[in-house]
């Protein structure tokens, strides 16, 4: 039977799930923007490669150009989510995503193309941080794997969206025609978006979170009563309260105090590597790539193009199926199972390549790949960078993750043409050798995040330290009479 402190705890814990939901749907049309932006250039590669004679370096350099912006619009995310807050850095985003599809869509040359793309790049950089970095911190822990998906969702969608303005642009369009006016249209597309984000941005309120850290807590207390009750409002904001720590905790925690603390220093580690790891799964090869890989075997770019679209959407079904259960099973167990499947995936495709098989075997890979990297890596990744890092850091950890990602992501998009158009391997595995190379990379990411990643599920943003820390190689003693908000002393919390 209850007692009447369970009915008081249950009633403080309701939470307006609708309006949480809507206020993440507007941050996540970042992610939006972000697939839609990283994945044009899919439709557009080969045209391009056509009309600024490209080498199969310079294809890889207008693929992975962009990506050197990301990692510097990454690391620029700290510091603009900290003094700016997360609002106004995701306002600056679209800003610099609409100059950055006009301007490519107009390039007369392949140095001004490339330097608008790296323009939209640091666009997507900060972007990817702070748009999760904001659903985390408006997100009751119960329902914060749910609403993090829609970041995910949210990339997802934007490109399959874009494979479909691709493909519908170059249907019935001659060669000619793409290669000089087909791949601007592409690019200028992007504005549409671009213009919604801008236009809804401001109806969501601040990250509370991002209040407290200014001392802004009445406003944090309207943010978090609204999206709970006062009760509970007033109840989180004692634990942020004690996890942000004194006027030292207000303050910016930049890389002298990372570099000092060996809890951040490890847990910023385990946040850069598994969001290195998303990418050398090989994702992106199949994002950026696919037209290339299925014009091998398809006979066409318009039937490449058609294709890629079923590519996505595979994926963005594996999210919905992910966003359904990663809240009830773990963010663990989709890992393990989500990788095991596309490393499966992936031996099929390079079966089907080594052995020039129809494009038929090629594709059912690709959409079982795509559809396991859904439920799993695509989402539970951006869940765990955005979930990992406590209060004090969360904005350089998120900072210096998401660049990490960016890093690999540009390693695996720079190197990907160079290997699938070297002509020794093409004569001796007929591009199946890049898929071997990514199957391995996958059980490598597998097994770290089985050994070193704790299961994060339900779990509150204030008590994740002590559960990142239970993982670690080394573990700190404890801080003497730690006491957590249940009234248990914590045999985990680490010292600072």
């Amino acid at each position: 039977m209850n007692t009447i402190s369970d009915v008081i705890m249950v009633k403080s814990e309701r939470h307006d799930v609708a309006y949480v939901l809507r206020i993440c749907s507007v941050a996540a049309l970042g992610g939006i923007l972000f697939g839609y932006d990283t994945s044009v250039i899919s439709g557009a590669i080969g045209p391009l490669q056509t009309f600024f004679h490209l080498s199969p370096a310079a294809t890889g350099w207008a693929v992975s150009n962009v990506v050197v912006g990301c990692i510097f619009g990454a690391l620029a995310s700290g510091w603009l989510a900290h003094h700016l807050g997360r609002r106004m850095t995701l306002f600056v985003c679209a800003l610099l995503f609409s100059i950055q599809s006009i301007g490519a869509a107009l390039a007369p040359d392949f140095f001004w193309f490339v330097l608008y793309r790296m323009l939209g790049g640091v666009a997507v950089g900060i972007a990817s941080a702070v748009s999760p970095m904001y659903m985390s911190e408006v997100s009751p822990k119960d329902m914060r794997g749910r609403a993090l998906s829609m970041e995910q969702f949210a990339i997802v969608f934007g490109q399959v969206v874009v494979f479909i303005v691709n493909y519908f642009i170059a249907r019935t369009a001659s060669t000619e025609w793409l290669q000089t006016m087909g791949w601007r249209w592409m690019f200028a597309s992007e504005i549409l978006p671009c213009i919604l984000f801008c236009a809804t941005i401001f109806l969501i309120p601040e990250s509370p979170r991002w209040h407290m850290l200014k001392g802004r807590e009445e406003d944090a207390r309207k943010t978090l009563t609204r999206i709970s009750n006062e009760r509970h409002a007033g109840s989180l904001m004692n634990e942020i309260r004690e996890s942000i720590g004194s006027e030292e905790g207000r303050s910016s925690f930049g890389l002298a105090g990372l570099l000092r603390d060996r809890n951040a220093r490890w847990i910023v580690f385990v946040g850069a590597a598994v969001a290195a790891l998303q990418q050398v799964t090989g994702i992106n090869v199949m994002m950026y790539y696919a037209p290339m890989v299925l014009k091998t075997t398809s006979g066409s770019i318009q039937e490449a193009l058609f294709q890629t679209i079923w590519i996505g959407v595979s994926m963005l079904v594996g999210c919905i199926v992910g966003a359904w259960i990663v809240d009830r099973k773990g963010r663990r167990p989709l890992i393990q199972y989500g990788s095991i499947i596309m490393m499966v995936s992936l031996l099929v495709v390079s079966w089907a390549l080594y052995s020039q098989s129809t494009g038929l075997l090629a594709l059912i890979g690709m959409l079982g790949f795509m559809f396991a990297f859904g439920f799993s890596w695509g989402p539970v990744a951006w869940i765990l960078v955005s979930e990992i890092f406590p209060n004090r850091f969360r904005a350089i950890g998120m900072s210096v993750a998401v660049a990490s990602n960016w890093a690999a992501n540009f390693m695996v998009a720079q190197g990907f043409p160079m290997i699938s158009q070297n002509a020794w391997l093409n004569a001796h595995f007929h591009g199946a050798f890049s898929m071997w190379l990514f199957a391995a990379l996958g059980a490598v990411a597998m097994w770290f995040v089985m050994r070193y990643v704790p299961e994060t599920k339900g779990i509150s943003l204030e008590k994740i330290e002590a559960t990142m820390m239970s993982l670690a190689p080394v573990r700190h003693a404890p801080i003497p009479d730690e006491i957590d908000t249940d009234g248990v002393k914590s045999p985990l919390t680490p010292s600072r």
